[in-house]
């Protein structure tokens, strides 16, 4: 940084870009605050701990704070003060004893001190929230980062995968390094962790193609935790939504970020960020005053309206369940997380994102509204509408829950294909017609308005809840490590534990958990739709029974390596086949819905559900509650080498079957099955090749064993073909 006793003086500037931009000599600052009266930034030496100029910015247009500082530039540290009404209940908070973070700071340095200092109120005063304190906050808290964006590219911006190919790996920057032995002890738990060669040439083995990373944006670890010793380990506190959170670089410098993204798409990998926008940790009426608070309150928060004793503006509308709902109804709170996709994506080079909580976003003061700003500015815009969107579609508030409901473009995950997987496989009674909407990608939910299979995310497990193994592990959480007495996660997991509680030595229980945890798997990666696949559960990782380590920064959470089992080796080469497999047989990832063969027009793939006596499954079938086997017979159109997408014409030339057959069994005993006429037997024109089955020792073993006769408890089985029958 160049020294800024030689910076000065100020002079007009720009209103936009929104931030601190680096321009020619010096650094243009724009900070939008409809209420305050004054804006100062402040400058700070290299350290971030001693104040060295102070600035006023000496414009105001529309509703934007501006000025230009000559002589500063990249690396300069700096931070607001904003002046204006501290009147809480006109929802008004303005303190400017408080130094604030500005909202579009690409990088940030230093550590927040939960100190009486950063809140805008005087701790334990009588008045509470609607005290006003007069200490600097300055020494406790982080400082912003002006930083040059030029960065030398070996590959260029843009999603590289198709979104039925797409198989998406859920991962954590920190917990997926710690234990490599592989990386270097300097570079675990950092993007330069993750871009290691040995950590990229695994995931890019494995066959998956995008890596969700749980949250990066700069996250803050509330006192709550850090009083128990614990930290906010998946980081869904973001407080910075344009920087990287300074505890994932091995070296303080953006580029190691970019390096990370461009070393993935060398690999022919996507790189998707899970995102916060909804709530910030500036929490309710009684939190910090960090950033958005101190700069417009009115503005950037959902405040109560005037109504009874509990409401008005000095407390906040709560729909997150963090204290505060961000406010995407005004339209510069609006254009600033727009901002900040079109940052990720074009300056990072980041190919989508994963929406925490999505429906807040889509969320207008009437509720959640499909034809929300939020919603449709993502659609118009040319960067957002070309990168992949998912969305969480619920939260806490009224009328929360809106799996489906997102608009065209938008996938969403499926938590009710988890849910209907898990029961499956349990053994629940009156699963099996749920299950077969899952298998066919949901239809029911997701075929409007123009939408793909690919619209579903179909997944098992994720970061919050059990693990794979622990699934079939543990009947109930143990979730004692986080300090809350085992209060917190969810208490309905729809998890088996197969016949003993944890870990245990018995054989016939092992056995079933591997055998379990192959048909989850199978499940999961042969339906149609896009699977996503907790890091971990490929090689059988446990949390010990704890369904929500948000707090477990250590061995609870890391990826251990060096400890994987010759079991969890041979299911991680499972997934493996699996994902071979989807990718050898474009019939499992198919880009439009299944059909009745009755109703199937030219290009459309048709779908025959059979009961185990090869009869096709009827109404009564599927409302017995002890249907437990089934068969999915998938036929390729007949058109279907110049469909692409839908049959064989898609994927590659193991592409050629024209059907496959696949029957779960979810009894604790074998079922005979059988076929129908023409299907099976001398009469066919070719033979079915069995090639999975999760009950065989060795379960890709391509055999051409006919899909009739018994079929094992607790199994799953696919065959293909590629002639049409007689």
């Amino acid at each position: 940084m160049k020294n800024p006793t030689t910076a000065g003086p100020i002079t007009a500037g720009l209103h936009q870009p929104r931030g601190a931009t680096c321009g020619d000599g010096g650094v243009n600052f724009a900070l939008f605050s409809a209420h305050a009266t004054k804006v100062e930034v402040c400058i700070y030496d290299d350290s971030g701990q001693h104040e060295t100029a102070r600035f006023a910015l000496p414009e105001y247009t529309d509703e934007v704070w501006h000025g230009f500082v000559p002589g500063l530039g990249p690396g300069t540290r700096y931070g607001y003060r904003v002046h204006g009404p501290y009147e809480p209940l006109r929802g008004h908070r303005f303190n400017p004893n408080k130094l604030l973070l500005d909202p579009y700071a690409k990088a940030h340095v230093g550590t927040l001190t939960w100190a009486p200092e950063i809140f805008g109120y005087t701790v334990g005063h009588p008045d509470a929230d609607l005290s006003f304190d007069e200490r600097d906050s300055a020494p406790f808290v982080p400082k912003c980062v002006v930083v040059d964006s030029r960065y030398a590219w070996s590959q260029p911006a843009g999603s590289l995968v198709p979104w039925e190919r797409t198989v998406v790996y859920e991962a954590h920057v920190r917990g997926f390094t710690m234990r490599h032995p592989a990386v270097p002890e300097a570079l675990r738990g950092t993007f330069a962790g993750m871009a290691d060669d040995a950590v990229v040439e695994y995931i890019r083995g494995l066959g998956v193609t995008s890596v969700e990373l749980l949250p990066v944006h700069t996250f803050l670890n509330q006192p709550f935790l850090t009083d128990k010793g614990l930290t906010n380990y998946w980081g869904y506190d973001s407080i910075g939504f344009f920087a990287a959170d300074p505890r994932y670089f091995a070296k303080p410098e953006i580029d190691e970020f970019k390096a990370m993204v461009d070393r993935y798409h060398r690999a022919g990998l996507e790189v998707i960020l899970d995102v916060v926008y909804n709530h910030t940790p500036e929490g309710s009426e009684l939190g910090p005053t960090l950033s958005f608070r101190g700069i417009d309150n009115a503005s950037y928060y959902r405040l109560m309206p005037e109504e009874g004793d509990k409401s008005g503006p000095r407390y906040y509308i709560n729909d997150t369940g963090t204290g505060n709902t961000v406010n995407l109804s005004h339209p510069r709170v609006l254009q600033m997380v727009t901002d900040s996709l079109r940052y990720w994506a074009t300056e990072m080079h980041v190919d989508g994102f994963r929406f925490d909580l999505a429906t807040i976003l889509a969320r207008e003061p009437s509720g959640f509204d499909a034809g929300s700003g939020f919603l449709h500015a993502c659609r118009q815009d040319p960067v957002l509408a070309s990168v992949k969107l998912i969305a969480e579609p619920w939260d806490c508030g009224p009328g929360g829950y809106q799996v489906g409901r997102f608009p065209p473009g938008w996938a969403e995950w499926n938590d009710s294909f988890r849910d209907t997987v898990r029961a499956y496989w349990k053994g629940e009674e009156g699963t099996a017609a749920a299950l077969a909407q899952c298998l066919a990608g949901s239809a029911g939910t997701f075929n409007h308005r123009g939408r793909r299979p690919w619209a579903s995310v179909n997944f098992i497990t994720a970061h919050d809840g059990f693990t794979l193994a622990d699934c079939v592990s543990y009947n109930d959480k143990h979730n004692d490590a986080n300090g809350e007495e085992n209060r917190d996660g969810n208490s309905n997991n729809l998890s088996w534990n197969c016949g003993a509680e944890g870990p245990t030595d018995d054989a016939a229980v092992l056995a079933l958990r591997a055998r379990q945890q192959r048909n989850l798997l199978a499940t999961l990666l042969l339906s149609q739709g896009t699977p996503m696949l907790l890091a971990g559960d490929e090689h059988g990782r446990s949390q010990h029974g704890n369904n929500n380590a948000y707090c477990q920064d250590n061995e609870i959470s890391w990826l251990d390596w060096a400890g994987v089992s010759e079991t969890g080796q041979r299911q991680a080469a499972f997934v493996r086949g699996l994902l071979a497999l989807r990718s050898d047989l474009p019939l499992l990832r198919l880009n439009r819905y299944l059909c009745a063969p009755a109703d199937a027009q030219a290009g459309d793939p048709a779908v025959t559900w059979l009961a185990p006596d090869g009869s096709e499954m009827r109404a009564e079938h599927w409302a017995d509650p002890n249907t437990r086997c089934f068969g999915m017979l998938i036929a390729a159109p007949a058109d279907a080498q110049k469909t692409d997408g839908v049959g064989a014409g898609a994927g590659s030339g193991a592409g050629a079957a024209t059907q496959v057959l696949l029957w779960v069994n979810a009894w604790a005993d074998e079922v005979v099955v059988a076929m129908p006429a023409g299907q099976s037997g001398p009469h066919a024109a070719t033979p079915w090749q069995c090639r999975l089955d999760t009950a065989a020792d060795d379960p890709f073993a391509a055999t051409a064993t006919p899909p009739t006769g018994p079929r094992a408890a607790h199994s799953l089985a696919l065959w293909v073909r590629s002639g049409a029958p007689h």
